[in-house]
């Protein structure tokens, strides 16, 4: 027994024995580091199509990659003779000695990323090139052909696809189950190439899908290039930014491209870097100009860059990672910090004041429009019939631009209390058209989807008509507002209304929220204090405050666990010390009444079930609806029997006091009241009616599906009708 265990000790002290890897094996971990992830096979494979000087690139894309991609072009196609060693290892016509890598212009030079597919997945290739009848079809696996290449129909240039992709890699396989998230990453690599390479026309789609998610038209103009990826209110946002460097002794370097102002607000920087036409990632550039945003503008402190530079060949060294992702520059230092300079120049000269996009809106087109609404319930006489004239109990306003007609108009007008918003009016609505369509780019959740259907089933067809076609009068009180459809007039519950309109404007943005930026972050357990001690009925127990903040701690935890999740689907950011400094924007020109904070965080943290999908997401969004609806103000209304709560109280005093004293700078009189807070009051209330007549009943219009329970649950309340009403007073 002691010799079998000292011959075991002598064979562990001895050294493991070097062997030599088996070429299956050697390819299989070469490809693995090559081809990261679906996005690193489609960026490999379109840059071989720009290496054909394509014009058109076309991608199809199934389950995030993973069971399809097929890249399309139209370039000069691959050769017959060279279809047997087309996917062999270091196979490529890019370079022939090592010298050339000095001045390589192509995107590819290795020739690894095809033969690196091939050792993981299924690689197809068909090709035509030019003069030939047909085109030819092979397959590929390990490196070599897996049968004579067969001729076929083709169209001009080359088709790839590649299929189950690591299909013989377990472990990489269940790390990239998320095919939303990974074709997001591809749509980002699409983008990126499509706004630099403008003289090709890029389209990525899903499998099966009609329509695609990039598709870009060859252009003349980089801002329009962007505009069409990226959309209007990115490109709107954007400044060109030049540099040039030409001295030998220092740096020769060139550079253009685009930069955010301070109206671009995002929560994550988005830097699109090309050197040299190649697309690749500066870790010091990016940093370097994250501190310039952050110190020139700290609202806009993520902004969206885009920047092509363009140096001598010979200055930059290609050859220093396996996906080609990074190079590394001459001068590097030099290069960015002039770049830098050049930035923070150009940011602090054009970005004093932020800006806001209005759409004019001239008097002709509006009287056109609300006369060709008219003519299409009264058709004119001049189409050939007969002027009919209406019933006067038929008769309503048509004008729903009169102001003549609305509540306010028979009041009082109030001494102070009231914001001009006149100004702000054309921004509004032109906000509210640009929601028209909201984001169709939504997560692929299953369960996200399935709560937007629900929306669409459960919508009641007769309020939907009255919701899309109603007039604004007035507020009658806290609650209701009135509302004129056709010859009716309807009570309206502004809270329940703009509660479900939030909700639903929730689903309809989910992932893809702008930001409200909280110029102090709260502590989020400090938050759910408030919120518990607001509910306690003896606050002072002190078995309560331990209780409490037991609670606040937990659910503080909780939160901070969940952060990345929240922010990414809600744009709700609690940083890594527990504090909330951001909120979704639910509908543009529209702030919550930050009052309601607390309660909204105790939901997130008491309320949510996180483990089921659905529930979770529902709760959430149902709370953001009831934080984010137009409630009345938390102080009272100052107008009639309100202005007794602002009333200020006298300290007792005797009566011989009261008839002594009862002259004096120091008397208190039975009227005095607080009129700051009054003033306070009358704003916060102001803004509440202004938000509801500017902003949630244009928003209905366009947005809101309303559900078949308000129909029955006094949310609309018919209070009148013109056709019984004048029966009525046809009696008098």
């Amino acid at each position: 027994m002691e010799m079998e265990i000292e011959a075991e000790v002598q064979v562990r002290m001895e050294p493991p024995k070097i062997h030599r890897l088996d070429d299956s094996v050697v390819n299989r971990i070469a490809a693995g580091e090559v081809i990261q992830r679906p996005a690193s096979a489609v960026k490999e494979l379109v840059e071989n199509s720009l290496d054909a000087r394509s014009s058109s690139i076309n991608i199809v894309v199934k389950d995030g990659g993973l069971k399809l991609i097929q890249v399309s072009d139209d370039g000069h196609g691959i050769r017959y003779e060279d279809l047997p060693i087309l996917c062999e290892r270091h196979t490529t016509s890019k370079l022939s000695t090592f010298e050339d890598l000095q001045s390589i212009k192509s995107m590819g030079f290795r020739g690894e990323a095809l033969a690196s597919m091939t050792y993981v997945a299924h690689v197809t290739v068909t090709t035509i090139t030019k003069g030939q009848l047909h085109g030819y079809r092979v397959s590929y696996k390990d490196g070599v052909m897996e049968h004579e290449p067969k001729a076929c129909a083709a169209v001009k240039g080359t088709q790839i696809m590649v299929e189950n992709l690591f299909y013989n890699m377990t472990a990489r396989r269940k790390t990239l189950q998320n095919s939303a998230d990974d074709y997001s990453k591809i749509v980002d690599v699409l983008s990126r190439f499509a706004i630099h390479h403008m003289n090709v026309s890029f389209s990525c789609r899903k499998h099966g899908a009609a329509r695609a998610d990039v598709n870009s038209v060859a252009t003349i103009s980089r801002i329009d290039a962007i505009r069409s990826v990226y959309g209007v209110s990115v490109a709107r946002c954007l400044m060109k930014v030049e540099a040039v460097d030409k001295d030998p002794s220092s740096s020769v370097f060139q550079m253009e491209g685009f930069i955010s102002n301070s109206n671009y607000v995002a929560k994550k920087i988005t830097m699109v870097l090309f050197i040299n036409d190649r697309l690749v990632d500066c870790t010091a550039l990016k940093r370097a100009l994250e501190i310039v945003y952050a110190a020139t503008l700290p609202k806009a402190s993520k902004p969206f860059i885009y920047m092509a530079i363009i140096l001598p060949p010979e200055h930059v060294d290609v050859n220093v990672h396996p996906t080609k992702r990074e190079v590394s520059l001459l001068n590097q230092e030099i290069i960015i910090e002039k770049i830098q300079s050049v930035v923070e120049s150009r940011l602090r000269s054009s970005n004093e004041t932020q800006t806001f996009q209005e759409q004019a809106v001239e008097p002709t087109p509006s009287c056109q429009m609300v006369s060709s609404k008219d003519s299409n319930r009264n058709p004119s006489p001049s189409a050939g019939s007969k002027l009919q004239k209406v019933p006067v109990h038929k008769m309503v306003r048509t004008d729903s631009l009169d102001p003549a007609g609305r509540l306010h108009v028979y009041l009082q007008p109030e001494s102070c209390g009231h914001l001009e918003r006149n100004t702000s009016l054309t921004a509004i609505r032109s906000s509210v058209r640009q929601r028209r369509n909201p984001p169709k780019e939504t997560a692929d959740l299953t369960s996200l989807q399935e709560l937007i259907d629900e929306v669409d089933r459960n919508c009641h067809s007769g309020l939907l008509d009255i919701v899309r076609h109603c007039t604004y009068i007035g507020m009658a009180d806290d609650v209701f507002a009135l509302l004129q459809h056709d010859t009716h007039l309807y009570l309206a519950n502004v809270v329940n209304l703009s509660k479900e309109l939030m909700y639903q404007q929730v689903l309809s943005r989910f992932a893809h929220f702008n930001a409200i930026q909280i110029s102090e972050p709260a502590p989020v357990k400090e938050l759910i204090m408030m919120a518990l001690k607001e509910g306690n009925l003896d606050p002072e127990c002190s078995g309560n405050v331990e209780l409490n903040e037991k609670i606040a701690g937990m659910n503080t935890e909780l939160l901070k666990q969940k952060a990345d999740m929240i922010e990414e689907y809600f744009c709700i950011h609690i940083d890594k010390d527990g504090n909330l400094s951001r909120l979704p924007v639910i509908l543009d020109q529209y702030t919550p009444d930050m009052d309601r904070v607390p309660e909204f965080v105790l939901c997130l943290g008491n309320d949510v079930d996180w483990e089921e999908e659905k529930k979770c997401l529902q709760v959430i969004s149902a709370a953001l609806g009831n934080f984010y609806a137009m409630h009345p103000p938390m102080l009272p209304n100052p107008s009639g029997d309100g202005l007794q709560f602002y009333q200020k109280r006298k300290p007792f005093r005797n009566p011989e006091e009261s008839l002594s004293c009862t002259t004096g700078d120091d008397v208190v009189t039975e009227n005095e009241i607080e009129h700051e807070l009054v003033a306070e009051a009358e704003t916060a209330w102001a803004q509440r009616e202004w938000s509801i007549q500017h902003v949630l009943f244009p928003s209905m219009r366009l947005f809101l599906k309303p559900p078949n329970s308000m129909a029955t649950n006094g949310t609309f309340v018919r209070v009148a009708s013109l056709e019984k009403l004048y029966r009525i007073f046809e009696r008098c």
